[in-house]
């Protein structure tokens, strides 16, 4: 197998200094680099799902706030304003920069009702879903409670950043 140019290999994540470690990682988990700091004391890892792993344990064992914050850096779905690269481009995938304009104002609406609710705007691993089944997946997600919420949040969380990493390292 031939490893694309962009592409690291988790021998190589596993040699780097922590600057550069972080610096390569740091934008797995949203405007978190944090998270990549966390892990970096336990490399060696012999598996691109170990790396993961620990990411999400670093994530989940956070103070309540500092994960509040990590759902927080998320931006909102369809958002008009400036997202991360690899925001921009999941969402694209999805068709959330082709939404007519009465799907940009149900989406707009129903993200609005979920940030006021939840405090943090609605997380959902759009890679592989439609505009259709954001739209259904949110009307549903608004009426759950906090607590479900949150780990609902976590968990689509966890399915970005493997995406991400996978992306990044490759499934090793």
């Amino acid at each position: 197998m031939t490893i694309p140019a962009d592409r690291l290999t988790l021998k190589q994540i596993n040699s780097m200094a922590k600057q550069d470690f972080v610096e390569q990682l740091g934008g797995i988990f949203e405007h978190s680099p944090w998270v990549s700091e966390g892990v970096y004391s336990r490399r060696p890892f012999d598996s691109v799902q170990e790396l993961h792993a620990a990411m999400m344990e670093i994530a989940r064992q956070a103070e309540p706030d500092q994960v509040l914050a990590l759902l927080r850096a998320h931006p909102d779905l369809a958002t008009r304003l400036a997202v991360s690269p690899l925001s921009a481009a999941e969402q694209q995938g999805a068709g959330l920069d082709r939404l007519t304009p009465e799907e940009f104002t149900q989406l707009t609406g129903l993200n609005a009702a979920y940030t006021a609710k939840f405090r943090f705007p609605f997380i959902f691993a759009v890679r592989g879903k439609t505009k259709e089944d954001i739209l259904t997946v949110i009307g549903e997600r608004v009426d759950r409670p906090l607590k479900e919420e949150q780990e609902q949040a976590l968990l689509e969380i966890g399915t970005i950043t493997r995406f991400r990493l996978e992306d990044l390292l490759g499934a090793e």
